[in-house]
C-alpha cells in the first residue's frame, strides 16, 4: 500500500491490532491528546481491512462502538469534575483554549446533539463531552446521545469501509483517494464552523 501524507493507516492499524484501536478511538473520543488521532479515516481503513480478512468485522465492530462510548463517558466525568476551570487553563501541547472555544460554542448552538454531530468534526468531538460535563448536562441525556453518536460515527463509517471493500472489485487500487476524501469531507465541515465561530465572535463583540 501506498503512504498517506506520511502516515500509512493500513500499516498502523495492522500493528497496532484491536488494542491500539480500541486505544485511538478511546482517546479520540475524550482525551486532550486524541484531538489530532485520524478518526474518520482510520475508522474506514479498519472496516475495509476487515472486508479483507486482516481483520474480523465481529470483533472490529463492538470494539470500536464500545470505545467511542467509553470514551466520551471519560471526557463526560473529566469536564464534570473540572468544571468552568477549564476555560482559564493556560495553553500547552495538550490543550488549546481555541479548540474548547470553538467546541463551546457549537456546544451552545446544537445542544446535546452536538454529542452525535460532533463526531463527524475533528477536534470538536475530543471536546464536545468534556463540555457537556462541565456543563452538567443530565446524564441519561448525555449517555443516550452518547450511544447515539458512537452508532452513527464508529459503526456507521467502519461499515461503510467494510460495505466497500467487500462489493466493489478492486477498490484496494483506490483506497488511498477515498481516504483523501474522506479527510477533506471531514475538515470542511470544520473549516466552516471556524469560519462563522469568528463571524459570531465578532458579532457578539459589537
Amino acid at each position: 500500500m501506498e503512504f498517506l501524507a506520511g502516515w500509512d493507516l493500513v500499516s498502523l492499524i495492522k500493528a497496532a491490532g484491536y488494542a491500539g484501536l480500541f486505544v485511538i478511538v478511546f482517546a479520540e473520543s475524550g482525551l486532550f491528546i486524541g484531538f489530532f488521532l485520524p478518526g474518520d479515516s482510520l475508522l474506514f481503513t479498519a472496516g475495509f481491512l476487515a472486508s479483507q480478512g486482516f481483520l474480523n468485522i465481529w470483533a472490529l465492530a463492538p470494539l470500536v462502538f464500545s470505545a467511542a462510548i467509553l470514551g466520551d463517558n471519560f471526557g463526560y466525568a473529566f469536564g464534570k469534575k473540572v468544571g468552568p476551570a477549564i476555560f482559564s487553563r493556560e495553553d500547552s501541547w495538550l490543550f488549546h483554549k481555541d479548540h474548547m472555544e470553538r467546541a463551546r460554542i457549537f456546544y451552545e448552538k446544537h445542544g446535546a446533539k452536538t454529542l452525535v454531530l460532533a463526531r463527524f468534526l475533528p477536534v470538536a468531538r475530543t471536546f464536545a463531552p468534556i463540555l457537556a460535563g462541565v456543563g452538567r448536562m443530565h446524564y441519561p441525556t448525555f449517555f443516550f446521545y452518547n450511544i447515539l453518536g458512537a452508532a452513527f460515527w464508529a459503526l456507521g463509517v467502519t461499515w461503510l469501509g467494510y460495505f466497500l471493500g467487500a462489493t466493489i472489485p478492486g477498490v484496494d487500487k483506490y483506497l488511498i483517494p477515498i481516504i483523501l476524501v474522506i479527510i477533506v469531507v471531514s475538515i470542511l465541515p470544520t473549516l466552516i464552523h471556524i469560519i462563522k465561530n469568528k463571524e459570531y465572535i465578532i458579532a457578539k463583540r459589537k
